[in-house]
């Protein structure tokens, strides 16, 4: 009991100093800080969020989706759809279509591909995200393949009071730092309920769970509606902060991206998730410096890194208290 309350705290005081860390990051002065800088972390934590929603799927509900970015895409043409070209469009009605309109997307794609397992759901899940995708592509609702401009950052104003300018680089990093620290809270408090237990029930053992009584179906498609809302946040925050969608962020590419996030930081870790995503684009960042053929070196680095890390980043977290009980003895 006592080992647990105290990597507890130890887990509560690391989460406390990491966001104390970022959230002074627009501050620091160049060559760390500066608006490059800045604009660079602020995707990584978008990506984040989008590897957060479905480590719900895949780390806890044990849904392995390859259909994921249609509902961040959808939430970033949501934005682009609303956007008026003369003037910053409402922020509150876009960031309300991107995340309702991802969700009633993923709950009618949820009611038709749930009854389906294993393989099988990861095939009709990919068949559904890509055919979002080509209805984005193939057709002029939004610019086609040629993608949607977003003119102005969505301007959030309470009572006529704008209360936070999107325009400016540190306002928009601090907004999407309160977006990571909001998705991340509502997932833990989602995960500690009685209804995030029993989505780790179901995906240890799915038939002992409905012989309890569980509508596991159920259960299954509210926590693909919960992802697919918080993948729209993630979606809405991409339209803002880059002004530009395109169809590729629909495809099977961006889905497969942030699986290997989860994969990278670790399955059923939320810190795993955010961790996977500040390697991910910090190292593809980097590697695309160094060479034309970095997605080669890249690939080689997850492999290793997946051989060497088979619990992903989460599991060096796991053994520190492990040696630390180890010394103390």
């Amino acid at each position: 009991m006592t080992s647990s309350k105290s990597l507890s705290s130890l887990s509560v005081a690391a989460w406390v100093l990491a966001f104390a860390l970022l959230a002074v990051f627009p501050l620091l002065p160049e060559p760390i800080g500066g608006k490059f800088h800045t604009e660079l972390l602020a995707k990584v934590m978008i990506m984040a969020i989008f590897a957060a929603s479905l480590q719900l799927l895949v780390g806890y509900t044990g849904l392995v989706s390859l259909g994921h970015a249609a509902f961040f895409g959808f939430g970033a043409y949501a934005v682009a759809m609303l956007a008026p070209m003369s003037e910053a469009g409402n922020g509150w009605l876009m960031l309300a279509a991107a995340v309702g309109g991802a969700g009633l997307l993923a709950l009618v794609i949820g009611a038709l591909v749930m009854r389906t397992q294993g393989i099988y759901f990861i095939m009709v899940t990919l068949a559904f995200g890509q055919l979002v995708y080509f209805v984005f592509h193939d057709t002029k609702i939004a610019g086609g393949s040629d993608g949607a401009y977003v003119y102005f950052k969505p301007a959030l104003a309470i009572g006529g009071w704008q209360w936070i300018d999107l325009e400016q680089a540190n306002s928009f990093y601090w907004f999407v730092l309160g977006a990571l620290v909001l998705t991340l809270g509502v997932l833990t408090l989602v995960l500690r309920s009685r209804f995030g237990h029993a989505l780790i029930g179901i995906k240890h053992n799915e038939q002992r769970m409905r012989a309890a009584g569980y509508s596991t179906l159920l259960y299954k498609l509210a926590s693909f509606v919960v992802a697919g809302m918080l993948a729209g946040l993630g979606g809405f925050l991409y339209a803002a902060q880059y002004g530009f969608v395109t169809p590729e962020i629909l495809s099977w590419h961006y889905s497969g991206n942030a699986l290997v996030m989860i994969i990278l930081g670790g399955l059923g870790s939320l810190g795993g998730a955010v961790a996977g995503a500040f390697a991910f684009v910090l190292l593809s960042e980097w590697f695309s410096s160094l060479t034309k053929h970095w997605q080669l070196l890249f690939g080689s680095f997850i492999i290793v890194a997946v051989a060497l890390l088979p619990q992903g980043l989460a599991g060096l977290w796991a053994r520190l208290p492990s040696s630390q009980r180890k010394e103390a003895a």
